[in-house]
């Protein structure tokens, strides 16, 4: 039998258990049968109120469009810090785990400080008749401060692996910088930016701390599902609250599928070339 570096097989694994069911599956089984106590017309009555879907609906809808925005900016950013050398780099590279160490809160009115009307960006927005706090726009930029990272931190390490000879085979052989880009850089980073994707749109997606201020919370304009959720508890609904809670874990438990299954396919593919 292999020595394992942690002593104590049945320790560790009670540990693990403990973990998997006090701390994390316990409390998401009690919001599930808390939904259920509801019953099927009250879950669908819920699920089917107009300020719902629209709140559904703009919830997806932005959460997709910043991960869209969020890999084109990420792999940029990533690149430009793992080929170029310049004047502050590890300060930039330390810029953006910013989001991940920062209380979401203090994202929020830091946004909000910057886009209101009289903030710093957004009384020139303001000059060209774009208004972006309380608007879906001050959404999107949110969406996109906190998934950014997932991003670059999962598409970094994949680039300083790339060997730099194939570009210059490429390059030997005629292949221009656009080709060499995308017929092979490209397809070696697209698992790791679908893995990243998913992720940031995960996070998005339940995000409420740096969203909640800069969303105005407008039903059926700024309302997102987790804004809505609260609305829900301050009103003592805890039935509807439960069930737009239970609704979003099924999508989150669905994209955490989604990244186990693109990287088992990634390491099956990388161990077999």
């Amino acid at each position: 039998m292999t020595r394992q570096t942690l002593p104590g097989f049945h320790l560790t694994l009670g540990l693990s258990v403990f973990y998997l069911s006090f701390i994390a599956l316990l409390p998401l089984l009690a919001l599930t049968f808390k939904a259920g106590e509801a019953g099927c017309k009250a879950l669908l009555e819920t699920l089917l109120d107009p300020r719902v879907l629209a709140a559904f609906r703009l919830s997806f809808g932005l959460s997709l469009l910043a991960t869209f925005f969020s890999l084109t900016l990420g792999l940029i950013t990533a690149w430009v810090l793992v080929r170029y050398d310049f004047p502050g780099k590890r300060w930039a590279d330390a810029v953006v785990d910013l989001p991940f160490a920062l209380p979401t809160a203090v994202a929020g009115i830091a946004l909000t400080s910057l886009y209101a009307p009289q903030g710093w960006f957004g009384r020139y927005f303001e000059m060209v008749g774009i208004k972006v706090a309380y608007t879906p726009l001050g959404i999107f930029i949110a969406l996109v401060f906190i998934s950014l990272p997932f991003v670059i931190r999962t598409v970094q390490p994949v680039i300083r692996e790339l060997p730099h000879e194939i570009e210059e085979a490429a390059a030997t052989l005629g292949s221009r910088r656009t080709q060499t880009f995308i017929r092979i850089i490209l397809p070696m980073l697209f698992p790791s930016l679908l893995i990243g994707g998913l992720m940031g749109f995960g996070r998005a997606l339940g995000e409420y701390g740096s969203v909640v201020f800069i969303a105005g919370n407008l039903p059926f304009k700024t309302e997102i599902i987790p804004l809505l959720i609260v609305t829900k508890l301050e009103q003592y609904d805890y039935t509807s609250a439960a069930v737009l809670g239970a609704a979003m874990l099924l999508a989150s438990f669905l994209i955490m599928l989604c990244i186990n299954f693109v990287q088992q396919r990634h390491a099956t593919f990388t161990f077999k070339n």
